[in-house]
This record gives C-alpha cells, structure tokens and sequence, in this order.
C-alpha cells in the first residue's frame, strides 16, 4: 500500500477499526513512510488508467453525501497527462450535472478504475478542477462529439487494491478475441 494513500483513507475511525478487528499492524509500515505529498504514477499506473474504457467516480455534495457516477469511453479516454494528473473529455448527459456541482463545490475526486478481465483494480484520490479550455478539452475528446468540459485530476495518491472478490466480466471486444 502506497504511504499517500494511507495517510489519506486511515482516518482516526478507521485506525479504530482496524485496531479492533486485528488488522492495523498490517498497515502500520505504510504509516510509518511520512510519503503524504503527491503520488506519481509510474508506467504500470499509466498504461492501466489509459486502457480503461470506464471508470467510477466519487464526488461529494455539499451534504456531505457521497454520488457515484460511472465514466466511460473508448480505450484511453482517461488520459495520464504527467506523473501528477489525469483528465478526461466531459459530455453532456442527462443534463443533471451532479458531478460537475458536487467539484465545484468540493474538489476531492475518487477514481475507481477495474480491469474485470484480468481482475486488478487502482484506487485514486485526488482533487479535480473544471476546465472549460476549449486547447485541453480537443486534446482529451478523441473524435467524438463536442465535450462540454474537461475534467481535470490532481492525483493525491493511489493504491493498488486486492483481486479478491473481483467478477471476471468481458468487454465485447475482449470477448470477441478470444479463440
């Protein structure tokens, strides 16, 4: 488990409950790492978030509740734009624009990203800002319909989660490779 991320997820009440169900000293090595600043994606980072046709993203309401919306695309949608920041091409949907309020709002981001496939999962938290750069959203939108925005990700830190509990699901394409 990277130290960012930790510093990040293990409140004082998870502390709690890992302490209580015998699980904190499993954690405790990560703590220890004073790694709080950032998080860098490395090449295995990239390659997965840019191989993603969809992601889960949650953002919070000014009530405190938390809203999970799924994200998709084609391949490579999601776009590793240096070490510290990912992006993506935002469209118009149901017009609802509930993510985009929640950010405005509250900037803290969490990226679910899954390859059911082969059963890995990254976990990111960052901050994310609304950009309305019509520079940034050409080169985020592929070509696609005009994107209304782009969705810009400050990645605070990131984990690489268990496969345990994963379903093994197909994308048509991959299921279409197979012999």
């Amino acid at each position: 488990m990277a130290s960012a991320y930790a510093h990040i997820a293990f409140t004082p009440a998870v502390r709690a409950e890992q302490h209580r169900l015998g699980s904190a000293h499993l954690y405790d090595r990560a703590l220890a790492n004073d790694t709080r600043t950032g998080a860098w994606l490395g090449p295995r980072e990239t390659a997965f978030i840019e191989a993603r046709d969809g992601v889960f993203q949650g953002t919070v309401t000014e009530d405190g509740w938390p809203y999970v919306q799924f994200r998709g695309g084609a391949p490579g949608f999601l776009k590793v734009l240096d070490a510290q920041t990912i992006a993506y091409a935002d469209y118009s949907g149901n017009r609802q624009y509930i993510s985009t309020g929640n950010l405005r709002g509250n900037d803290r981001i969490s990226i679910l990203a899954i390859d059911f496939a082969r059963a890995r999962r990254l976990k990111l938290l960052g901050r994310a800002t609304i950009s309305e750069d019509p520079a940034l959203i050409a080169r985020l939108q592929g070509d696609g319909p005009m994107a209304e925005r782009a969705v810009v990700i400050a990645v605070a830190a990131f984990d690489w989660n268990c496969s345990r509990h994963i379903p093994r699901r197909l994308t048509e394409a991959e299921h279409r490779a197979l012999p």
